[in-house]
């Protein structure tokens, strides 16, 4: 059996396989913005001098960093409605319990990343700043934070395509994602090559479309002292996840 280029292309442009992209687009996006929000807060409570939040925020970091998003995402949609009935109800969608899993998965990542950024700014910008009268909270929000964004960037930009990929993973709960639509149609028709590679193209053109972006971000926002490029932080290592 040959290539047949034929099926190849009307996959390519079918609107299954768009919105199936657009689905997949739409998902690391939110689960991303969510992500990054409590990422922030759990950043907060890893360097706290509160020794409970603390403490908190490191087995919040511990678990999600130890358990496999694959298993997160069955949890949430198998299990969830077992041990909570209001989880039954149609509003309960694998798109809802999909963005839930990944936002609370890479928000322990995020967490990391973040905490990273904020210690990099200096100790002394913090005293200074205290210095000249400013509230604690003023300090991190235009002092502290606008140095640790810079800083950020680079590792938050490298999750998000990584987030692009692990959508994917959302095939096990049933979410027509862009994996998932190249599955249906192989089940159907026995034709592996032309509806992965289908899949493959759509892959390459929104993670390079996201890697374009993430250059001219970092490009505007380098942050550079004294010439010298600082350089992104190294994003904690993330197990490999299996489909």
């Amino acid at each position: 059996m040959t290539f047949d280029g034929n099926i190849f292309f009307t996959a390519l442009t079918s609107s299954a396989f768009l919105y199936g992209a657009w689905l997949s687009l739409a998902l690391a996006v939110v689960s991303m913005i969510c992500a990054t929000i409590i990422g922030f807060v759990v950043a907060l409570g890893r360097i706290s001098k509160n020794r409970l939040f603390r403490s908190a925020a490191g087995v919040y970091v511990w678990i999600f960093r130890a358990i496999p998003t694959l298993l997160v995402l069955l949890i949430i949609w198998n299990a969830g409605p077992q041990l909570f009935p209001g989880l039954r109800e149609n509003w309960f969608t694998p798109f809802f319990a999909a963005f839930i899993g990944f936002a609370v998965v890479e928000a322990a990542y995020m967490a990391e990343i973040i905490r990273s950024a904020l210690l990099s700014v200096d100790e002394g910008q913090h005293l200074a700043a205290r210095a000249l009268g400013l509230k604690p909270w003023r300090v991190m929000f235009k002092v502290v934070l606008p140095q640790a964004i810079k800083v950020a960037l680079p590792p938050t930009g490298n999750e998000f395509i990584a987030m692009l990929k692990y959508t994917s993973l959302a095939s096990v709960i049933s979410l027509r994602e862009l994996l998932t639509t190249a599955q249906a149609e192989v089940s159907v028709t026995f034709r592996y090559a032309e509806y992965y590679a289908a899949a493959l193209v759509y892959y390459l053109v929104i993670v390079s479309v996201a890697m374009v972006l993430q250059s001219l971000v970092e490009r505007r926002y380098r942050w550079i002292s004294r010439g010298i490029d600082t350089g992104p932080i190294i994003a904690p290592n993330r197990p490999k996840a299996a489909v």
